[in-house]
């Protein structure tokens, strides 16, 4: 080991969204930045095991299913073969090689000196790196480096919680990160938790043609959204063959002889599938960090806790991403890294906005920002409702999605648009305008005077909006036709 640390303006542990981000902002600034990751391809699990990766297969099992070409009147593009692995897989693994190289690149530019290799703290400003040998480089070094830094940002990420019931590397168990090495689509899967992740993927393994069960412990399918939303939801996803089994939990994990794996509930009744992918939340990446050398506490499931400008209790400390906790989504990571490094480096930001963007990739996509009419309710605020539906849109009727809907709500008094909620295909795009609207604190007027391009999914703003005014009873303006 070094006897003197190298010292920089900025180190950051983790080369993910958040840790990239925070490299390229500190090179605006002119400063000095090492950045250390635990692995030899950058971009963490947004672009190794989650975000990107799960994203590339969703899409990929609607081009191979023909699920987005099935509503259209003389068009049948159903698979006529058996999918194999390396169709499924093939694209997602160019997408993240692509990304890989791409981010390296961009830390290139950035001058950031790049170690990989497991970082832990010695004190407040230093960390020790056991350098990990690149298997690509014969001579790669695995020696330890101190590195030394003014200020830290711990970007470090998560990891998919994996309870003891399970009997991981056995058999056909899987969770979120280890899902992309099966070598095989099942026949049959089941997919233990009802959040984001689990949902995602019985969908997309449902539209290979798995028979797909989605197991929760609750009786609600995302209960952070609009009833109505949630209600749909279930019904699209039922419809592509993923079957519910509510108020379950798993007490027992058989593998049987056959590597085919029985699930037994709690309720007594049980479950025999080809697969299994848990699904039971994740937990911060904190464990080898050997935070308390540098004064840092850590909460549930190894959470740091940091202020508005995301400092720990240590202030030159910084944390961002899933780290800190919800929400977790590899936007917000971002722009919270960004943040931290403006305030690191002494220039004043405004807190981050607490409009944040949902995008669930469902089959159907469902998106959502802002209140629900629950939350409304609950809150004692009298609003509207504007609700269309994709098949009274033209752009809707073309690309044959006769099940989506918008839905806008406003506040009553003075029609401020407070939530907007979508399902349907495009819903995590369509979603922007109304976050724009929303930051803007625009009311109904902007959407009944903005001339929207038709045919586009964009009108349905429009006649959403048209739709809660005249539940007013209000003779609303002149608007363009869907």
């Amino acid at each position: 080991m070094a006897n003197e640390p190298k010292t920089y303006d900025l180190v950051i542990l983790g080369g993910g969204p958040a840790g990239l981000i925070a490299a390229a902002t500190a090179s605006v600034f002119h400063k000095s930045v090492a950045l250390v990751d635990a692995h030899h391809e950058l971009g963490g699990a947004g672009i190794n095991t989650g975000t990107v990766p799960s994203k590339t297969l969703r899409e990929t099992a609607l081009a191979l299913s023909g699920l987005k070409s099935r509503k259209l009147y003389g068009v049948d593009l159903s698979l006529r073969r058996a999918v194999t692995i390396s169709d499924f897989l093939g694209h997602e693994q160019n997408v993240r090689a692509i990304f890989n190289e791409t981010y390296l690149k961009r830390l290139e530019s950035s001058r950031a000196d790049v170690f990989f290799g497991i970082a832990s703290f010695v004190d407040p400003h230093t960390v020790s790196v056991q350098l990990i040998p690149d298997p690509k480089q014969k001579d790669s070094s695995s020696e330890s480096v101190l590195l030394r830094g003014e200020n830290i940002l711990i970007a470090t990420g998560s990891s998919p919680v994996r309870p003891d019931i399970f009997p991981f590397g056995k058999g056909e168990i899987y969770d979120s990160d280890t899902i992309l090495n099966l070598d095989r689509i099942p026949k049959t899967m089941a997919a233990v938790g009802a959040g984001v992740i689990g949902s995602e993927y019985a969908c997309t393994f449902a539209a290979l043609g798995a028979e797909v069960h989605l197991i929760d412990g609750r009786d609600t399918l995302l209960p952070f959204l609009d009833e109505e939303i949630s209600h749909a939801l279930v019904v699209a996803m039922e419809r592509g063959g993923i079957t519910f089994h509510w108020n379950e939990k798993v007490h027992e994990c058989e593998i049987l002889p056959s590597s085919r794996v029985t699930l037994k509930f709690a309720s007594g009744t049980s479950l025999t599938v080809d697969a299994v992918l848990v699904a039971a939340g994740r937990k911060s990446n904190t464990e080898r960090l050997n935070l308390q050398a540098a004064g840092i506490g850590t909460a549930e499931r190894g959470l740091i806790k940091v202020d508005e400008q995301y400092r720990t209790n240590i202030p030159h400390v910084y944390a961002a991403g899933d780290v800190i906790g919800f929400p977790a989504l590899a936007s917000t990571s971002m722009e919270q890294a960004r943040r931290a490094v403006v305030h690191a480096f002494g220039r004043k930001i405004s807190n981050l906005s607490p409009l944040l963007p949902n995008g669930i990739y469902t089959i159907p996509e469902v998106s959502m920002v802002g209140e629900t009419e629950e939350s409304l309710r609950k809150k004692g605020i009298d609003y509207i409702v504007g609700c269309t539906r994709y098949e009274n849109n033209a752009r809707g009727q073309i690309i044959g999605d006769k099940d989506g809907f918008l839905k806008l709500l406003f506040r009553r008094d003075d029609l401020t648009l407070v939530g907007v909620h979508v399902i349907g295909e495009l819903a995590t795009e369509i979603i922007h305008i109304g976050l724009m609207a929303m930051l803007t604190k625009s009311t109904a007027d902007i959407f009944v005077e903005a001339c929207f391009n038709v045919p586009t999914l964009s009108v349905l703003y429009k006649t959403a909006t048209m739709a809660a005014l005249q539940s007013m009873g209000e003779p609303p303006p002149m608007a363009a036709s869907s």
